[in-house]
């Protein structure tokens, strides 16, 4: 397993969202301003590209967000394996605490990763969510 972070949206993070959240789940507005002002991560098995992210600032705090992990390769603990390098990322950039915007059924999965909801549900789109922060 190999990562890289890239400061534009490689095709490998386009082609895995496009997959994940249009495909599967049937998000229609998936990309979007913020792409262009992110890092961009994507998780690697060899060469192949199996998951990716994406962080960025808004108003000095750092935001994650777009995290996803193909259907093949879901249940290896990928998705705390993005979140770990994400947050090792921002400490390097300087923030001390990370947000995000996650699905409501993917809840306890980031409260397992030391996330801590906050605020009242909300649809993006059809899908509810909750924010969600931690320390780093």
């Amino acid at each position: 397993m190999n990562y890289q972070f890239f400061n534009v949206l490689p095709i490998e993070a386009k082609m895995i969202r496009e997959q994940v959240f249009v495909e599967e789940q049937g998000f229609q507005n998936e990309f979007d301003d913020i792409d262009a002002r992110s890092w961009h991560l994507v998780i690697y098995d060899y060469h192949t590209p199996i998951g990716c992210a994406r962080m960025y600032d808004e108003n000095g705090v750092v935001i994650f967000g777009r995290i996803a992990v193909i259907k093949e390769k879901r249940h290896k603990h990928l998705g705390s394996y993005i979140l770990h390098e994400l947050e090792k990322k921002a400490r390097e950039l300087g923030y001390l605490e990370a947000m995000l915007s996650a699905q409501v059924n993917a809840k306890a999965f980031y409260e397992k990763n030391g996330y801590v909801a906050y605020g009242e549900e909300y649809l993006d789109e059809f899908c509810p969510h909750i924010h969600m922060k931690k320390i780093l």
